[in-house]
């Protein structure tokens, strides 16, 4: 079965090759730690093998739950911040037609709100929604999260209002804390369909959890086969050896780079499908290694279109970056560059080559000069972007993340740096138990 593959050998000095063997029993030891449950955070472990613990009763509650939504909305709209938002959005906007909500047709919508307290956003979707048959689903593990708690009220009234209240009953899904929480007593008591985001699984590492499911199922995607592709991955990522696990390689290089004097990591891809999965690695690595004075710092770049923005920093800057490349092996279409009689673009040098040969071409060519400019290239290669290779490119960065953080010397599974922008703000805002 064809699967991810991870390429070094661009990153590769002798110096560098050396110190991959040196720091090969330090990775070997964060494998061991992470697995055997024995490292700072362990009570947030519950990611590490869900994959295999995703039953086929647990799928069928959550497409069943999707299907309601597609039968009774044209619209469903996902609130919620961070990683109750980001994974899904990462494997939707991955998958989904670039130009689908152009199209008119009767297919069920994914929109997104509650990631940001911006008022003409809210004020836009709720003109937006103002005719359209709508449903939410939202996310939260406390319900008062200031961002989807109040874009949750107001769609909420809006909803309401719109349909009655015995309807939007029906049209709501409560993801939330087993058994506390504002959420969780606002769904017991309007009686929402509800599913547990799981007290041992922190949002960043959510995505194969219904935080994630639900809304990709909604959206028309298999969820099955991304969580097949998770389980595939998680049996790689087990084996303590360096050699054996490309997840602790992709550990390793990182880490090496970063004694190196490489503090900035840019996650590069050539798809513009893959924009919102970067988003996501970004929140990954940025909140679970950002700590204590440490860690890389999490980029991302567009190319080739961020070859004509950010493309002079990268190969002329400061040579303190490197660079991770996702590239994908098969494009889903075949598109030929036609001859023209007049060639004025003087491009019938690449009539009747394929528009992605030439990205290839674009890849490689880049990939050649910010080698010979001193950014350092590691190359991850999936077989195409679909659901099960996504579903294990979302298992090895989870993996990757949790032991390149204890490696690093932090715990990979906390955030406490989130909270010193809340507490201003709510002092700011006169909230009662903050003065």
């Amino acid at each position: 079965m064809n699967t991810i593959k991870l390429e070094l050998e661009k990153a590769l000095d002798a110096e560098t090759s050396e110190a991959m063997k040196a720091i090969a029993p330090e990775i070997e030891n964060a494998v061991n730690t992470l697995y055997s449950g024995s490292g700072a955070g362990s009570e947030n472990l519950g990611w590490i093998n869900l994959p295999a613990e995703i039953n086929h009763d647990f799928l069928t509650e959550i497409e069943s739950s999707a299907n309601n939504l597609r039968r009774r909305c044209r619209f469903v709209v996902v609130i919620g911040i961070g990683g109750s938002y980001l994974g899904a959005k990462a494997v939707i906007e991955a998958l989904l037609d670039s130009f689908a909500s152009y199209r008119k047709d009767n297919k069920t919508t994914v929109l997104f709100a509650g990631h940001n307290i911006g008022e003409d956003y809210l004020a836009d979707l709720q003109e937006f929604l103002e005719d359209k048959e709508f449903g939410l689903i939202n996310i939260s593990k406390s319900g008062t999260t200031t961002e989807p708690a109040i874009a949750f009220r107001l769609l909420k009234q809006q909803l309401e209002n719109k349909v009655g209240k015995g309807e939007a009953q029906r049209r709501i899904v409560a993801i939330t804390d087993a058994k506390k929480g504002a959420l969780r007593t606002l769904a017991d008591n309007e009686g929402y369909k509800t599913f547990v985001i799981p007290d041992n699984i922190g949002g960043r590492y959510s995505v194969l959890t219904p935080v994630g499911l639900l809304p990709i199922a909604v959206a028309g995607f298999d969820i099955r086969v991304l969580v097949a592709g998770a389980q595939n991955m998680m049996q790689q990522c087990k084996n303590s050896s360096i050699d054996k696990n490309i997840a602790a390689q992709y550990a390793a290089i990182r880490n090496v780079m970063y004694r190196r004097g490489k503090k900035i990591e840019l996650l590069a891809n050539f798809n513009p499908k893959l924009h919102y999965f970067a988003e996501w690695w970004k929140q990954l690595f940025g909140e679970s290694e950002g700590k204590d004075g440490k860690g890389i710092f999490p980029a991302s770049v567009d190319f080739t279109t961020d070859l004509h923005s950010m493309g002079q920093w990268i190969q002329d800057g400061e040579r303190t970056i490197f660079e991770t490349v996702i590239s994908v092996e098969n494009v889903n279409n075949t598109l030929v560059i036609p001859d023209d009689k007049e060639n004025l673009d003087m491009l019938n040098y690449l009539a009747g080559k394929r528009v992605d040969y030439v990205n290839k071409m674009a890849e490689l060519g880049t990939q050649m000069a910010h080698v010979d400019g001193g950014v350092p290239n590691i190359r991850i290669v999936i077989p195409a972007v679909r659901e099960n290779y996504l579903g294990a490119m979302i298992y090895f960065f989870e993996t990757a993340c949790a032991i390149s953080g204890y490696t690093l010397g932090v715990n990979p599974f906390n955030q406490p740096g989130v909270e010193a922008y809340k507490k201003n703000m709510f002092k700011l805002l006169g909230k009662p138990e903050s003065k």
